[in-house]
């Protein structure tokens, strides 16, 4: 029977080139003084051994787990896998792992999270967060992603302008009455898409918004949204805050007899996983998860090498906010002559 060998520790690598110990570490960890040439040498020799330096040790001498946080409100949504997965990329590029937490979106429950993540040793964190929730409570560095009109927002993607970048498509397409449709009407991410949307609106155009919380609070959860009715009044585009409050109007706009894009648009934002293969493929504003999360991790990091922020406090980075892109699909279309009845005073031409 084999017998298994030793993975190789720091005294082999120095007793088999003849240096010290401290030598061998300095040289690995990038630290004291040693040659360049000498420390491409132990490198090297410990590349071949199949030297793996322990994490344990290393948090020992550093006094840094190398492992991060990372709080989601809600797993569950498609949109926060994409953000978990950009940040173990970005964080895992830069020699860390991830530790991720999900607070099924209850915010006591998000506190709880970043108490469990804190007592893990974690050397920093990134949370989405719920509303209320306290970042106070984490005794670790912090970047926050939500939206840049967010008290301590680190960075995000800027979604005022994913709004207005709808609203200028929605007008080049000719259409005059939009229902703006979210679902939260408390949500700082929302509220900023809505307001985008309606600070893109040009003359001759307006926009009313239907939050479903509201609704559902009224008539039930899983009520209709009464979107056939908003077409009898003249609305041609619907355009949804997320890409799953989007998939909802199309679903009933289409059981509604409603053609969608000849009748009726629908847009949303961030461009989920499945956005591109229903029918009509929908129309949507894209974030740059990848460079979102590149940002955030490189502040926090930034933050936790240099000691330069106290614990719980947020991390800022240069760059607080990401441009959005929009993705034109086949849900919206230029308005049908005909589609619409006029609104009350209004006279089509």
């Amino acid at each position: 029977m084999a017998q298994l060998r030793p993975a190789p520790n720091l005294s082999r690598i120095a007793t088999s080139l003849g240096v010290s110990v401290a030598t061998v570490s300095n040289a690995l960890s990038g630290k004291g003084r040693v040659s360049e040439q000498l420390a491409g040498k132990i490198r090297e020799h410990a590349a071949e051994l199949g030297y793996v330096p322990s994490q344990a040790g290393r948090a020992l001498r550093t006094g840094r787990s190398g492992v991060l946080g990372l709080v989601l409100p809600d797993i569950a949504n498609p949109l926060f896998p994409k953000i978990a997965q950009a940040i173990e990329f970005a964080a895992a590029s830069a020699g860390y792992g991830v530790l991720i937490a999900d607070s099924r979106g209850n915010v006591s429950a998000q506190t709880e999270a970043i108490n469990r993540l804190v007592e893990r040793g974690v050397d920093g964190m990134v949370i989405v967060p719920r509303r209320a929730t306290r970042i106070s409570a984490a005794s670790c560095p912090v970047a926050v992603i939500d939206t840049p009109s967010t008290p301590g927002n680190t960075v995000a993607a800027d979604h005022w302008q994913g709004g207005q970048l709808i609203a200028a498509h929605l007008a080049d397409l000719g259409h005059k009455r939009i229902l703006i449709i979210g679902n939260n009407p408390e949500s700082n991410v929302q509220n900023d898409r809505s307001g985008g949307i309606r600070s893109g609106l040009r003359p001759g155009m307006s926009a009313e918004t239907l939050w479903i919380e509201k609704l559902e609070h009224r008539a039930g959860s899983g009520c209709p949204l009464g979107l056939a009715k908003k077409v009898e009044e003249g609305f041609t585009a619907f355009a949804a805050l997320s890409d799953l409050q989007a998939l909802r109007a199309l679903t009933e706009l289409q059981r509604d007899g409603i053609d969608v894009p000849a009748e009726a648009s629908v847009t949303g934002f961030d461009d989920l996983i499945w956005s591109p293969v229903i029918t009509p493929a929908l129309t949507t504003v894209k974030m740059d998860m990848d460079l979102i999360a590149a940002i955030a991790v490189s502040a926090l990091l930034d933050s936790i090498k240099t000691n330069s922020t106290r614990e719980g406090a947020l991390v800022t980075a240069e760059n607080d906010r990401v441009p959005m892109q929009l993705i034109a699909r086949q849900s919206s279309g230029p308005v049908s002559p005909g589609s619409r009845k006029p609104a009350d005073g209004e006279l089509l031409t």
